[in-house]
């Protein structure tokens, strides 16, 4: 089977190509903008008649998609998150018009939901903001395509490998800079709401599910751990593993760009059950010590951290600040979807 993994070097890109790649019988290619992608392209700036072209040489049976931007402003966001599935699904109607093709979506796409529910692919979307708005638009053009298509409608990514575009990624590395220094301060924003979060193995899965499962496959699916979590229980597991001995401040003024209008999110996964025989394997827990264990060890590639003073107490609590502190860093683009 040949199969093109479009993102390939980014995060859940990256973890895809891994599982895909390990299968029997499986010529793997992977593209996108980095400089280890064996195609080289980038969705935001390519046009259908170029991809196709690049598209026939290799002739891909299945293309999974992992291309998106998860930050920068709404005309960054909309080059990759919606034009890039469009220019994909036309060049495949040219090249490749019988290849399956499985598109990573957002749960970003629903936007405010009612606390305590869980959120069927039915339900009404309604994004919050850029970031859902284009990548809803590049579900509808991917369901609308024709194509033998689908949509992973993924949660919130967490686990080995995540990138510092998202609170999870950010935190894993301040706490290994902050080694053991009893002093150091880690300040994030309102920790409240509550997220869907799967492990990026989990949603790599997925992939590998909808690409060789025969036969059509449901428009949309989520993909999700299929329960609501307080960001702050993720923070605080997260200090609790890595032995952070400073202080972590909460300001509830302020959050994140992509989400501060989404308190909670919570996806219903039965469909991805009944059509891809997919559950989550990973517990959080497990999510989290495997992003801390990449971190420190993509800390240590890059050199020790600078010995600190005399350790302090056990871990504190998170603690949280009415006044506003310094915000998050800013989100930054990257080529995966994670939100």
């Amino acid at each position: 089977m040949r199969i093109l993994v479009l993102g390939s070097t980014g995060y859940l890109g990256a973890h895809a190509a891994g599982q895909l790649g390990a299968l029997a019988g499986v010529r793997l290619l992977g593209g996108g903008r980095g400089p280890g992608a064996g195609l080289h392209v980038d969705l935001a700036t390519t046009t259908p008649r170029e991809l196709a072209d690049a598209l026939r040489e290799f002739d891909p049976e299945v293309v999974v998609n992992c291309a998106g931007a998860v930050g920068g402003d709404p005309v960054a966001l909309a080059e990759v998150n919606a034009r890039g599935p469009a220019v994909l699904a036309a060049a495949l109607h040219r090249s490749a018009p019988r290849a399956r093709l499985v598109h990573l979506g957002s749960a970003a796409e629903y936007g405010t939901t009612p606390h305590g529910v869980r959120v069927t692919e039915s339900a009404a979307t309604r994004p919050a903001g850029p970031y859902g708005a284009t990548k809803l638009a590049g579900t509808l053009t991917v369901t609308a395509s024709g194509l033998d298509a689908v949509v992973l409608r993924v949660g919130n990514p967490v686990g080995p490998g995540a990138p510092a575009a998202g609170l999870p990624g950010r935190l894993a590395r301040e706490l290994y800079e902050a080694g053991d220094d009893p002093e150091a301060v880690v300040r994030l924003g309102d920790l409240s709401a509550f997220r869907d979060f799967v492990d990026a193995r989990d949603v790599a899965r997925a992939v590998v599910l909808a690409t060789t499962a025969t036969g059509p496959l449901p428009p949309v699916l989520n993909v999700s751990g299929g329960r609501a979590v307080p960001v702050r229980d993720l923070v605080e597991a997260l200090i609790r593993v890595s032995g952070f001995r400073g202080r972590v401040e909460e300001s509830t003024k302020e959050g994140s760009t992509r989400s501060a209008a989404v308190s909670w999110q919570c996806s219903d996964i039965e469909a991805a059950g009944s059509a891809l025989g997919w559950r989550p394997e990973y517990a959080l827990e497990d999510s989290v010590r495997a992003l801390w264990e990449a971190a420190r060890e993509a800390g240590r590639a890059h050199g020790p951290v600078p010995r600190q003073r005399t350790p302090g107490p056990a871990p504190s609590p998170v603690r949280r600040k009415r006044s506003s502190g310094p915000p998050p860093a800013p989100p930054q683009r990257a080529t995966d979807v994670a939100r």
